[in-house]
């Protein structure tokens, strides 16, 4: 288990001190990646301010001119040991069951998360990093406080990718009084500790597997350089051949969608795969098209998994990735599967075939999933280890990737209402120290589907949905405008319902105050000044 820091600064010298617990040696590593690569994070970050604020000023961005990524047929060798990734499980990487659970699977590929599914404070970091090291290792293990049975990884040849946080986040307890990159100290934190087996991995590529990362939030090729830069010069660093480690990166904003090739030639030394993180994307699409009032969301449980801004980018990301030799990978289906209910299992079970059935026809490699139940459902699905031969030459060289959802699902008063409740019992997982929670799901009558893993980006998602339905004033079907007093009292009953189903806890009095705080930061964070720039 992580030991929390004790944080000591040396006032003759000035000079930052590492936390306490940190490896030996790992200090100065981090510092020299924290001197190199800041100032073009930084950067990167302003371009990224400009890009938003262009869009909201009615002069979005697009595709690129023709360059020498786009042209030409290059071509990657995809290695041996990732041909079939049919399924990749994820979820939180700080939970030592859940992450033993998803590496003990029968599937392909493993995603312990330090991202959007944990709740990002210093002592769950931590623990994410250690136990993901400890799998890569092969010595993650617990013990079953139930039957007090040591339960410990097997053998399989599964591929592992850790995914640390976005660009955007910064950690402020590695480094007393300097606040830095997140990124680089989740990364550089999982790589110092495992250069042993990168160093063996240089010699037999097959225990590549077990060292590889998936990339979030990327939103350009200058950032999928960066981050490619940033693994090379550790590389360099630790005396590993360049290229060793491998990395996927989710496309999961609109102006990477617009630069898939680009970003495959940007990190063509470590790229094996892209990945569509489509509820992140559905999130960026609402943002950047906040203004625009030909452009309201619907309510997200009445949007078809087939809808034209995902099924477009579907067919570029395929026909790319396999162009230039990779892995096109599919997203989740977040509701999930209930063994003390059959109907909530038959429903998820079907919407879990027709999504990966739709990915699957239209050239995808494979799919995530966030519940051991949703193997077989989900690798019955493709009809190979891999699909690379699948193009898409027919389809235009620049699909439109922002199609009006117009006429598509409905904007309904019950589904406001789902985003309400989802948001509060959201915000109050992470009060409780959870970064992703099931929470039950509603249809627009009102009538309960089941439960849905919901993590950052769905409450990106409702948040920006909220925000945009106030901002244009937004009339439901059933004829209610959504203005700030009208959502005001939607939270209203939204925490009162909610309240009414926790009165009778043993800790009514705790859990209420937590969900009055919950309601209130949810609340504050739809205003629709937080999602501007112009």
């Amino acid at each position: 288990m992580p030991v929390k820091p004790t944080l000591t600064q040396s006032a003759s010298t000035k000079t930052w001190i590492a936390a306490d617990g940190l490896p030996v040696g790992y200090p100065d590593f981090l510092r020299a990646l924290v001197t190199e690569f800041e100032p073009r994070r930084h950067g990167i970050l302003e371009r990224r301010r400009q890009v938003l604020s262009a869009w909201h000023m009615g002069h979005p961005t697009g595709y690129l001119p023709e360059s020498a990524a786009t042209r030409g047929d290059w071509k990657l060798t995809l290695p041996s040991w990732a041909q079939d990734q049919r399924n990749q499980i994820t979820g939180p990487a700080d939970k030592v069951k859940y992450l033993l659970g998803m590496c003990n699977s029968s599937d392909p590929g493993c995603m312990p998360d330090g991202e959007d599914s944990i709740s990002t404070d210093w002592v769950n970091v931590r623990a994410a990093q250690q136990n993901t090291v400890s799998a890569i290792k092969g010595s993650l293990s617990y013990t079953d406080t139930e039957t007090k049975q040591v339960k410990t990884l097997k053998a399989n040849d599964q591929v592992i990718y850790y995914r640390p946080r976005g660009l955007l986040l910064e950690e402020t307890h590695a480094l007393q009084g300097q606040a830095i990159s997140a990124s680089i100290f989740d990364i550089s934190m999982i790589f110092y500790q495992t250069v042993a087996e990168r160093k063996s991995a240089a010699l037999e590529p097959a225990k590549q597997r077990r060292l590889c990362f998936y990339i979030p939030k990327n939103e350009s090729a200058e950032e999928a350089a960066w981050w490619s830069d940033l693994i090379a010069r550790m590389e360099t660093l630790c005396g590993i051949p360049v290229g060793t480690t491998k990395i996927m990166y989710l496309i999961e904003s609109l102006p990477a969608a617009y630069q898939v090739e680009e970003i495959i030639d940007a990190a063509r030394r470590h790229v094996i795969g892209l990945n569509l993180g489509r509820w992140d994307y559905m999130a960026s699409l609402l943002h950047f098209k906040f203004k625009d009032p030909d452009w309201i969301l619907p309510d997200r449980n009445t949007i078809p998994h087939d809808i034209a801004f995902f099924q477009n980018l579907r067919v570029r990301l395929v026909d790319a990735c396999h162009r230039r030799g990779i892995l096109a990978i599919g997203g989740m289906t977040a509701l999930f599967p209930d063994r003390k209910d059959h109907e909530v299992n038959a429903c998820a079970a079907l919407c879990l075939a027709a999504d990966k059935k739709n990915e699957a026809i239209l050239g995808f490699d494979g799919a995530w999933t966030g519940h051991p139940d949703q193997h077989e459902g989900a690798i019955s699905q493709f009809p190979a280890p891999n699909q690379l031969h699948v193009t898409h030459p027919q389809a235009p060289k620049h699909l439109d990737l922002v199609p009006s959802p117009t006429g598509i699902g409905r904007v309904s008063l019950a589904g406001t209402q789902d985003a309400v409740r989802t948001v509060i019992e959201y915000r109050y997982g992470v009060l409780a120290g959870l970064g992703a929670r099931l929470i039950k799901g509603y249809d627009h009558k009102g009538a309960l589907i089941g439960g849905f893993m919901e993590d950052l980006a769905t409450d990106r998602i409702y948040r920006t949905m909220l925000a945009q339905r106030l901002y244009h004033a937004t009339m439901t079907q059933e004829g209610t405008k959504i203005t700030l007093s009208a959502l005001s009292k939607v939270f209203d009953a939204e925490l009162a319902k909610i309240l009414k189903e926790h009165d009778k806890d043993a800790d009514a009095a705790t859990v209420k105050e937590r969900y009055v705080q919950a309601r209130m930061s949810a609340e504050k964070m739809t205003d629709p000044q937080g999602f501007l720039q112009s």
